[in-house]
């Protein structure tokens, strides 16, 4: 199983990458980093790194990790503008960038940055006509697509990805779109889940890819819960509280348990997002924690 981490996007440069070096430093495999322009809260002023220029400059200087986008939101930015920046991050990091997208679903900073919400139906509907340009114009020399909501014609893309192909991932947990999405188009699948939840998620998705008649070994999985590795039980009790992701606490030997539970449900990757890790040099060794205690018993 591949481990990968997750900085949360409060950190300013000098910190995420020096956790990123870090991470890398101490055998972590991959390095994700989400797409958003503020946070989803009431108070919307602490800083939110954009998330482009940010893993372009994590796969210049952290040189042997993966790199994702965990996940771009598809309403942002127009296909073609998306598959050109994958490729060009692709060739910066010598072939180790993961382009993940998701429909979009964040609604303040849609409505601060006068950009359309649309429905959950018409998201959806616009992420897998991105899939199909996206896939396209990394792939062929040139597409013409005509779709309800997105149109190229005779589009090229140059330089094209060191990777052929580059990996998408789709990232999203919706059972009878956003999966059969990513049974059509996806190399690597992501959702937030418990072990117990991943595998029902892995079930659905298999049920999609027969019947597209695409072998379910062909798309990777990847998942995350907040982690927390013999944490402050105030902040555990916090982040149960709010009830919005999942929160797996414990000691070394207890997450252990848990993550041979993620890979008994099917679980190619797993994710650790930094929110429950600490910050600074407690940061630093928690990451290094986990990967010696926890995650090297699955290397």
């Amino acid at each position: 199983m591949r481990f990968s981490l997750w900085p949360m996007g409060s950190q300013n440069w000098d910190e995420l990458l020096t956790t990123c070096q870090h991470a890398e430093a101490v055998g972590w495999d991959g390095v994700w980093y989400a797409d958003h322009f503020m946070p989803n809260q009431p108070d919307t002023s602490p800083p939110v790194a954009e998330v482009w220029p940010t893993v372009t400059a994590i796969a210049a200087q952290v040189r042997r990790v993966r790199v994702g986008t965990l996940v771009c939101g598809n309403t942002y930015r127009q296909p073609p503008l998306v598959a050109k920046m994958a490729a060009q991050v692709d060739i910066i990091s010598n072939g180790r960038f993961v382009l993940g997208m998701g429909a979009g679903w964040q609604e303040n900073e849609h409505r601060a940055y006068g950009i359309p919400f649309y429905t959950a139906g018409e998201r959806l509907g616009r992420l897998e006509e991105s899939c199909q340009i996206i896939r396209g114009l990394l792939h062929n020399e040139r597409t013409s697509f005509k779709g309800r909501y997105y149109e190229v014609e005779d589009a090229p893309l140059s330089p094209k990805p060191w990777q052929r192909p580059l990996p998408l991932l789709i990232g999203g947990g919706g059972e009878k779109r956003t999966l059969r999405i990513a049974a059509l188009y996806a190399d690597e699948w992501n959702t937030w889940g418990t072990p117990e939840t991943i595998k029902h998620k892995i079930s659905i998705l298999d049920e999609h890819c027969v019947r597209q008649g695409r072998d379910p070994k062909e798309i990777k999985r990847s998942a995350q819960a907040i982690f927390f590795l013999d944490g402050d039980p105030a902040r555990i009790e916090a982040a149960r509280n709010a009830r919005r992701f999942p929160v797996i606490a414990g000691s070394a030997e207890e997450l252990r348990g848990i993550v041979a539970e993620y890979g008994d449900a099917g679980l190619d990757e797993l994710v650790v997002p930094t929110l429950g890790l600490g910050r600074g040099d407690e940061l630093k060794r928690t990451i290094g924690r986990f990967m010696s205690e926890v995650a090297t018993a699955f290397r």
